[in-house]
């Protein structure tokens, strides 16, 4: 989106890109992850006149609770959150301490959990796990709207 319409209160992202970060302690606050993504979603679409589907509004939420829990539970200290709106994406971003990379295993149908980043890699047009000088960023694309043609968004297939 280049601009927004002169006169009609939207702010442009090409002048002032859109983000918000936040640093979370507690497994209990994961749900509060959860409503700063449905925050930040309902503002791109009241303030920046983004299209924001219902079905990404369920993603990206979806992405940050798996995200936010994983580090939750696998790293000590707290994990930061990044929630940037990018051409037609948000990229979700998750810091935590820890250095071990996450695993994602093959598919099994009788496991019982540890499908998360399974389901996040599925619903996402792309994801990366980048070392840090301090622990690790996972970072997944969710696309904010629906192909105009129907078809869901998501995952590009090669």
């Amino acid at each position: 989106m280049d601009e927004a319409g002169e006169g009609d209160g939207r702010e442009s992202l090409v002048d002032r890109p859109a983000s918000v970060a936040a640093a979370f302690e507690g497994s209990e606050e994961i749900a509060e992850a959860r409503d700063l993504a449905h925050s930040f979603l309902v503002n791109l679409q009241a303030v920046h006149g983004l299209p924001i589907s219902g079905r990404a509004m369920g993603m990206v939420q979806l992405v940050v609770s798996e995200l936010v829990t994983n580090a939750r539970k696998y790293a000590p200290g707290p994990c930061l959150l990044t929630l940037e709106a990018e051409e037609g994406t948000v990229q979700v971003s998750v810091w935590d301490s820890s250095t071990m990379l996450p695993s994602v295993l093959a598919a099994d149908p009788e496991r019982i959990g540890q499908h998360g980043l399974e389901i996040v890699m599925a619903v996402c047009r792309s994801f990366a796990v980048h070392r840090e000088p301090v622990g690790k960023r996972i970072t997944a694309a969710v696309v904010l709207a629906d192909d105009p043609g129907g078809d869901l968004a998501g995952r590009q297939v090669l």
